[in-house]
């Protein structure tokens, strides 16, 4: 298995520059051909989705695809993938940013019983509480 950095799946996902996509998919395709998967850590999702909202303008809804398509492709092992799907959940029904949704469910499997924020839209969610 390799790990993945967020400008290689950016640019995975969206194709901007030539050479830097040609590179990209000569790598996943060397390893899908060699079996190896590719790993995806939780700041990697939440630095991909930050890039892709603010730097490429993608709305939710194109990022809550992302998201889906990115868990739902084999060759791809996600961090603690129950929590990345549960963090999603959270961010389509909120108006929270999908890192403060990972954020909270992260610490709620961590034993925390809530997080506080000063974030008011990120205190509506379950997992936090404002301050």
């Amino acid at each position: 298995m390799i790990a993945i950095d967020t400008n290689v799946l950016v640019r995975f996902l969206t194709q901007d520059d030539a050479d830097q996509t040609r590179r990209v998919q000569r790598c996943f395709a060397t390893a899908k051909d060699q079996d190896e998967s590719l790993f995806l850590n939780h700041i990697v999702l939440c630095e991909c989705v930050w890039v892709l909202s603010y730097s490429y303008g993608f709305p939710k809804a194109a990022l809550v695809d992302v998201l889906d398509r990115l868990l739902a492709t084999k060759q791809f092992v996600i961090e603690d993938k129950p929590s990345v799907w549960a963090a999603i959940a959270d961010y389509r029904a909120s108006q929270a940013d999908f890192a403060d949704c990972l954020i909270g469910i992260k610490n709620r499997n961590a034993g925390c019983e809530t997080t506080v924020t000063l974030d008011q839209a990120t205190a509506k969610l379950a997992t936090f509480r404002r301050l």
